[in-house]
């Protein structure tokens, strides 16, 4: 069986941080193989983000770990993949875990999950299908609000897969919020972090909290700021 990590992008390269999460995956992982595919699709519209629903079709591995390029990997990430292998999916519930925020779609108790770090294997095949078909015909569009008032999102991805999770009655397997750490929102945690997920740099203190964690006789700690 073949393990391997794969991540997709559209535009201009240059803008992302691929370096970033090349040195990352090499400090743990440096025997796993890490696919940079790009695909074809106009930069800048929300719609492309749509073209991650084919991940399962682009990679070559048998057991996958997709990231998004604004990830940062900080510790091993093997108990995903097993999971992964386990359970066809492994992933986590999203910052915001409600799909009703896809009126269109959801207007119930349905939990939207993260698609920026996905653990899967091909036992998930049926969700990756419905979430292709569902990425091009369903009104996935949300509005939110930021600091100049109300938005209006025309096109999410995780919209479609949270409904193909849904429609396919998959069982994922969930990971807590320390695979997908989104910082902007998740304003704290029990260490350790597996997985960074933002644009800017782990603190210099993530650091610390790693080399404190790999340590066998280290206590699970609360975490804020």
């Amino acid at each position: 069986m073949s393990r391997g990590i794969i991540s997709i992008y559209w535009g201009d390269e240059s803008k992302l941080p691929i370096e970033r999460l090349k040195t990352s995956l090499k400090k743990f992982h440096p025997n796993l193989p890490h696919e940079i595919i790009k695909v074809d699709a106009p930069s800048g519209d929300a719609s492309s983000l749509n073209k991650k629903a084919a991940m399962l079709d682009l990679s070559p591995f048998d057991e996958t770990l997709f990231l998004d390029l604004d990830t940062v990997v900080l510790g091993n990430l093997d108990f995903g993949f097993e999971k992964a292998k386990q359970f066809g999916l492994a992933i986590a519930i999203c910052e915001s875990p409600w799909g009703k925020r896809y009126p269109a779609i959801f207007n119930g108790d349905e939990v939207e999950y993260n698609t920026g770090v996905i653990f899967f294997s091909k036992k998930a095949k049926v969700v990756f299908d419905k979430w292709k078909e569902l990425a091009s015909s369903i009104d996935s569009s949300h509005v939110g609000v930021h600091q100049q008032g109300l938005y209006k999102m025309p096109a999410n991805d995780q919209g479609s897969f949270a409904l193909a999770v849904e429609s396919t009655k998959f069982n994922p397997f969930v990971l807590p919020l320390n695979w997908n750490f989104r910082p902007q929102w998740h304003r704290s945690f029990f260490g350790p972090i597996k997985v960074w997920h933002d644009y800017s740099d782990p603190p210099a203190f993530f650091d610390e909290l790693n080399t404190y964690y790999q340590n066998a006789d280290s206590v699970i700690q609360y975490h804020q700021g």
